[in-house]
């Protein structure tokens, strides 16, 4: 008997995550590697976090809270809304995946950019709908593009903002005219991971207020980014609680660490950091752009904590001989990379690796 696998799944490739550190001096004998692969934060976590798991290590032979109760009531008092608007998950991964097997039927159309994050096509595609892909105007979502791309069959519409991998973005006039001609009954996803990260004052910064004209909305964000707990996996959601009570029939049982819960709250409270976290990023963002311009390369302007380019070389070339020289940064397509803006050390130390690749 041959085994079968359901046939939604056929094409799809594995998630490629960015290659570890440990990886890298192994394969290459090296004592010092820098990561600016996968949009990290290079200060780490708040020295707070840690002291908060430390208080919890006795207790963890205990399943955690399964509604992880005290952090969505940290996060509703944050924001000012109820908690039964509040969904922490494991990760925006795991949010993704959850709102797609919560709304999308085969015959279903999503649509989606076609350079943006790539769960959004695996599991559009792993639920059996139709993905309606968008391109990207001038390495930016195209939302008039969209606005055209919306049919009766129309069921999701996935939104980065701003988007990952070219850190660009859109403001909340493009944002609110596209809303108003959406369908009620088709779901915007918006994705703001990397919202904290925003210097421009025509961003959406207060997204959570749409909710009270737009019910069909949903909002992620991520503790994985600017507060510096991406192994541990823990992100949230906001929205209506109706959408939100739906979402928790297919969600698992403890899926929220106990670790990750308490980071959480103790990451959410600690503006300091926060602050901090801006501004070295914002500095290093700068200097990048410098560097970028001097050496004659193309970037997009961005709004993250990475940098989307064109190196003019084949960027598997260009990531290989990065490697060699102890730097990790993620390759995308033909001669694009993104690299994740790192401490001003780090970030000296990549321009110096970069010059050496290219010349």
């Amino acid at each position: 008997m041959t085994i079968t696998f359901r046939h939604q799944i056929k094409e799809l490739s594995p998630y490629q995550p960015g290659k570890p550190i440990e990886d890298v001096k192994r394969e290459y004998g090296l004592k010092e590697v820098i990561k600016m692969a996968s949009n990290e934060n290079p200060l780490g976590c708040s020295p707070k976090v840690k002291e908060s798991i430390l208080e919890v290590l006795d207790s963890l032979n205990y399943y955690p809270d399964g509604n992880a109760t005290d952090l969505k009531e940290a996060i509703a008092k944050k924001f000012n809304i109820e908690p039964t608007q509040v969904q922490p998950s494991s990760g925006s991964d795991e949010m993704v995946d959850l709102i797609a097997k919560t709304f999308l039927n085969e015959g279903d159309e999503a649509i989606l950019a076609d350079v943006t994050f790539p769960r959004y096509l695996t599991t559009t595609k792993m639920m059996g709908a139709t993905p309606v892909v968008v391109p990207l105007k001038d390495f930016a979502y195209d939302l008039e593009g969209m606005k055209n791309a919306i049919t009766d069959k129309t069921k999701l519409i996935w939104l980065c903002n701003p988007n990952n991998p070219t850190g660009t973005m859109f403001t909340e006039e493009v944002l609110l005219d596209f809303l108003q001609v959406v369908p009620k009954d088709a779901i915007v996803v918006y994705d703001e991971a990397y919202n904290e990260y925003v210097t421009r004052k025509d961003y959406p910064h207060d997204s959570i207020k749409l909710l009270e004209s737009y019910p069909n909305i949903i909002i992620m964000r991520t503790f994985s980014k600017v507060y510096g707990l991406a192994a541990l996996r823990v992100g949230y959601t906001i929205a209506s609680k109706e959408i939100l009570m739906n979402i928790d029939k297919v969600r698992g049982p403890f899926n929220v660490n106990k670790l990750a819960q308490v980071a959480a709250i103790t990451a959410l409270l600690d503006d300091e950091f926060l602050s901090k976290s801006y501004e070295v990023n914002k500095e290093g963002k700068e200097y990048l752009y410098k560097s970028f311009e001097e050496m004659d390369i193309f970037y997009a302007p961005s709004e993250t904590n990475h940098i989307f380019l064109n190196v003019g070389k084949d960027c598997k070339e260009v990531f290989l001989a990065l490697q060699k020289l102890g730097i990790i940064i993620r390759p995308m397509y033909k001669t694009y990379i993104r690299v994740s803006i790192g401490t001003m050390e780090e970030n000296q130390k990549f321009i110096a690796a970069l010059k050496e690749v290219l010349k």
